[in-house]
């Protein structure tokens, strides 16, 4: 069983998936668990919501930090910044755009 110092200097690497709150973002963790039954392995994510003092893009690779509850969903901070994924920009960029494509399309077929 883990002590509360142990608990409380867990620290896991994720990516920033969303930034729109204030001084807040949102981790997405990947980890593979293994099936019990057929002991193949599959990728299972979880978002954590972050504690961040200064602003962070959208595909940020980070290390947050567990720390005391600072409000409801958040007991996390981002310890460190230690790159940028440019694949996870580069794909939400592509959804924008077929986004206000498909809105275009929407227009002309009333007509």
């Amino acid at each position: 069983m883990e002590t509360k110092q142990q608990k409380m200097n867990r620290r896991l690497k994720g990516i920033v998936v969303s930034n729109k709150m204030t001084k807040t973002v949102v981790v997405r963790v990947d980890s593979l668990k293994k099936h019990h039954k057929y002991k193949k392995y599959f990728k299972v994510s979880k978002r954590y919501k972050a504690h961040a003092e200064v602003p962070y893009e959208v595909g940020d690779i980070v290390v947050i930090q567990e720390t005391r509850p600072l409000s409801k969903e958040k007991r996390w901070k981002v310890a460190e910044r230690l790159g940028s994924n440019k694949k996870l920009e580069h794909t939400e960029e592509m959804e924008d755009a077929v986004d206000v494509s498909a809105d275009s399309g929407k227009d002309g077929a009333d007509s």
